[in-house]
């Protein structure tokens, strides 16, 4: 199997437009046009599960490698050693992180699912694609197609497999030119009131620019009329951490103990606060580090908050303020759960032409503890 045609389905999977921009998602080491002859995915990239990978292999890393400022791969470096060791052999190491946690299905969707819960709407959505601008342009009707065109060739009117896509409707337009302008059409000083058509069409923000300049070089009027009309984001399924319902409802003690017994065991455990015969039926889930999120938490209409690394100045200003009950667990189990999910995303594209385990190496760092 080529190392592209796998990258192929993890971006469909977990697109990097979704990840965050301080990121680093992707392929780190690795030939596309290579063969490879195994996958294994696991959150961290350690010493011990770069061992498991073999010949010709790859890993499927959900943390990446190389985020924070790097200026060599030695092999005499941590980080670099396991790089070399990789190449070595033929293999090939890539990542899907913040993309991985925005997608749908993604990382706290994983989550949910070990723990039994059925998924309902997005905690923090993401737009899911890049922005987009209604460009609403006013010209007379024997130049309209010159200025469709041109702002077509600037990146303008494509929807989905569509292309040149626009509306336009005729009405009347009308402008008094002062003393200094050069009109193209009209009197200084006179009222003009002429056909103009309105139209319309939609294009990426980032090309902004560029329809600006073709719409002006293609528009005959010293001053173009125009609107650019910043578009709401849709609802995608894709952001960041998932609100979801049980079955059947439970005390928050018993919860907490669902959670400890669903997620792999680790030193930090399974920690709460809140009253613990409070009724839970809606859940908060955010895979990974999700403090930041305990403003949309306490506004999303659940009863408790499932999520890694809570800080206690955090933690202590959302009890205060709200009733929601907190659930921590380590961060390295919460993202686990994600690797049987991207496992089966692999497997159900390419079955059994290519081998794919899920590595169960403990990485979260801690690992001695004192009651």
């Amino acid at each position: 199997m080529r190392l592209a045609d796998v990258i192929d389905v993890l971006d469909a999977a977990y697109p990097p437009r979704l990840a965050q921009s301080w990121d680093s998602v992707g392929l780190v080491c690795g030939d596309p046009d290579e063969r490879i002859e195994s996958v294994t995915v696991a959150v961290d990239a350690t010493a011990a599960v770069v061992d498991e990978v073999g010949e010709r292999g790859l890993l499927l890393a959900h943390h990446p490698l190389l985020l924070r400022g790097v200026d060599t791969v030695a092999a005499s470096t941590p980080k670099g050693a396991l790089l070399h060791r990789l190449i070595r052999r033929g293999a090939a190491l890539f990542t899907a992180h913040t993309n991985a946690d925005a997608a749908a299905p993604g990382v706290s969707d994983a989550l949910a699912s070990r723990l039994g819960l059925t998924v309902e709407d997005v905690l923090e959505p993401g737009r899911g694609g890049p922005d987009y601008d209604k460009w609403v342009i006013f010209v007379p009707p024997e130049f309209a197609e010159a200025v469709r065109t041109a702002v077509f060739d600037a990146g303008a009117g494509s929807l989905g497999d569509y292309s040149c896509c626009s509306w336009s409707v005729t009405g009347t337009g009308q402008f008094l030119p002062h003393e200094g302008a050069t009109p193209a059409i009209g009197t200084v000083g006179t009222v003009e009131r002429l056909p103009e058509d309105r139209v319309e069409a939609i294009a990426p923000a980032s090309a902004r620019a560029r329809v600006l300049a073709a719409m002006r070089a293609a528009h005959p009027y010293e001053e173009p009329a125009f609107d650019v009309l910043p578009l709401a984001p849709l609802p995608s399924g894709v952001g960041v951490g998932r609100i979801a319902a049980l079955a059947e409802p439970v005390t928050l003690r018993e919860f907490v103990a669902r959670v400890g017994e669903r997620l792999p065991a680790t030193v930090w455990g399974v920690r709460a606060t809140g009253d613990p015969d409070r009724v839970v039926s809606r859940v908060a889930l955010c895979g990974g580090a999700g403090d930041s999120l305990l403003d949309r938490v306490a506004r999303a209409g659940v009863d408790a908050y499932v999520t890694a690394d809570l800080r206690h100045h955090p933690a202590d200003e959302h009890r205060r303020a709200s009733d929601v009950a907190l659930i921590d667990v380590a961060h390295w189990a919460s993202e686990h759960p994600w690797c049987a999910q991207a496992a089966g995303v692999l497997r159900a594209q390419f079955g059994d032409e290519l081998p794919v385990r899920v590595s169960e190496t403990r990485t979260d760092p801690w690992n001695l503890g004192v009651n």
